[in-house]
């Protein structure tokens, strides 16, 4: 890791991100970040608690003068999204984050760095640390497994905290106030099905996608992005109606909360069709990264000649998963009538296996309205399930209602405005995941609010964070806890 990040200001946020990031910390295996965080609390000689799913709670008096005023609830979360680059050699389980600057931004060596929410978990822990800093009595929330089923948030039980306010630090833009997010659920759609013997007079191909950008699949799925489950289906389809390909295994994407970037596919062809097939082929991923040039300029789409697999799909399978891959809606659903430029709903085919007899496809769908939510699932489930697939809806989250009439809101915006000049913050619901609508749920008198630094790409390798945003927010959270008003 590199020194530089130490040396960055504010020094005592960065040097506790660094420190952080020295932790591994995968969703669903935090056990090492819990005792990492448990070990901070005690340190501090402050209250420190673990609660029965692991979410920890730190809690600090206010400073002198600051008693009466309303407790505020600061609130992150301890995992991250683990992606890396297809060449990039990382063990996420064992292996601290590898982080630089480059220019006026901390970036890591191919893989993800953690700033979601990392920065906000650091910033909770440089203020917790700090014997200067004014502020009132504070409730540190740190909630567990927030990127893959929020079951730190939903574990959490009520009256463990007495915060009236909380703080969100996981918004991603600096001049972003949120008041409102997301639901989500999991669809998944499983099924098996017969290998049948490679007939003779076959040969083996491999088709991979990547190269692509990845990112957040709340926040950029209305950015028109590449998706590698969709572009792979797209060219198998077109080998199978022209030149009868088969499939022997796919796999593609990784997490359901990321784009996927890449994919690829194990297939066969008759040896008479493979010079024509190869330039067929070709023609189709040129096309294909022809009308993604300016939003995925380094895809790569490559078809490698292999050793000729031993199994193949039964074909009936075949054509009807094809088909209702080709069906299943990816990416905006419903735009909200209600606020403009928001992502009402949306979905994200993010993950698709298939080998061995076994079919499993991943996706995540998002609403801001509960109703167009499950509208959109159970129109993924009956296209699944038009094609022979059990369909399961699981990790089902609620969205937060924003409140336009919240007392930290009237508080943020005008100071917002006297720290940068009179320049108007957006105060605005997001298409992502924040933990508020849960906890809201056993919480239900606590003013929520979220904000945070510039983080770029967040769920891909591009993932950066910006130093002069982290600056400049640091200054925000430092006046907001000075300015929190009495009981």
């Amino acid at each position: 890791m590199s020194q530089a990040i130490r040396q960055l200001e504010p020094k005592a946020l960065w040097n506790k991100f660094a420190d952080l990031n020295a932790v591994p910390r995968p969703s669903k295996k935090e056990e090492r970040v819990i005792a990492f965080m448990m070990d901070f609390g005690n340190s501090l000689g402050l209250e420190t608690i673990k609660d029965e799913v692991g979410n920890v709670i730190i809690k600090k008096p206010a400073t002198p003068g600051m008693e009466d005023c309303k407790i505020v609830v600061m609130q992150s979360h301890l995992d991250m999204v683990h992606q890396k680059n297809n060449d990039t050699v990382f063990d996420f389980d064992t292996q601290g984050i590898d982080m630089y600057v480059d220019g006026d931004w901390v970036k890591a060596k191919g893989t993800t760095l953690g700033a979601d929410n990392g920065l906000g978990v650091a910033t909770i822990m440089a203020i917790l640390e700090s014997k200067t800093i004014e502020h009132p009595a504070i409730e540190a929330l740190f909630t567990i497994d927030e990127e893959t089923g929020m079951t730190g948030a939903m574990g959490l039980k009520g009256g463990l905290l007495k915060g009236d306010i909380l703080l969100n630090l996981d918004t991603e833009e600096d001049d972003e106030i949120g008041v409102g997010c997301a639901g989500g659920v999991d669809v998944t759609a499983t099924r098996t099905y017969e290998e049948e013997e490679t007939p003779e007079f076959k040969t083996g191909f491999k088709i991979a996608v990547k190269g692509l950008q990845g990112g957040h699949s709340g926040m950029q799925i209305h950015e028109g992005l590449g998706n590698a489950n969709k572009l792979m289906n797209r060219l198998l389809f077109d080998g199978f109606e022209k030149y009868g390909l088969r499939i022997s295994e796919i796999d593609g994407g990784s997490l359901r909360n990321a784009i996927p970037r890449e994919s690829n596919a194990i297939i066969v062809i008759d040896k008479i069709h493979e010079t024509v097939f190869v330039s067929e082929m070709k023609a189709q991923a040129n096309a294909i990264k022809t009308e993604y040039k300016t939003m995925e300029p380094d895809l790569v789409i490559e078809i490698s000649k292999i050793e000729t697999p031993s199994k193949i799909m039964d074909l009936g399978v075949q054509e009807g998963l094809t088909r209702a891959l080709y069906a299943a809606l990816n990416g905006v659903y419903r735009m909200s009538p209600d606020i403009p430029e928001l992502v009402e709903t949306s979905n994200n085919i993010a993950r698709v296996i298939i080998m061995d007899g076994q079919i499993k496809i991943g996706c995540l769908t998002r609403s801001s309205v509960e109703s167009s939510k499950w509208d959109l699932a159970n129109g993924l489930r009956a296209t699944f399930e038009l094609t022979g697939c059990e369909v399961e809806f699981g990790g089902d989250y609620p969205g937060w209602a924003p409140n336009m009439d919240s007392d930290i809101l009237k508080l943020m915006v005008p100071l917002y405005k006297e720290l940068n000049n009179g320049e108007e913050p957006h105060v605005a619901a997001c298409h992502a995941g924040l933990e508020c609508g849960i906890l809201g749920t056993n919480y239900p008198d606590m003013d929520m609010i979220s904000f945070g630094p510039n983080i770029k790409g967040a769920h891909s390798p591009d993932e950066r964070a910006q130093i002069s945003s982290v600056q400049k927010y640091w200054l925000y959270v430092l006046e907001i806890l000075k300015r929190i008003p009495k009981k």
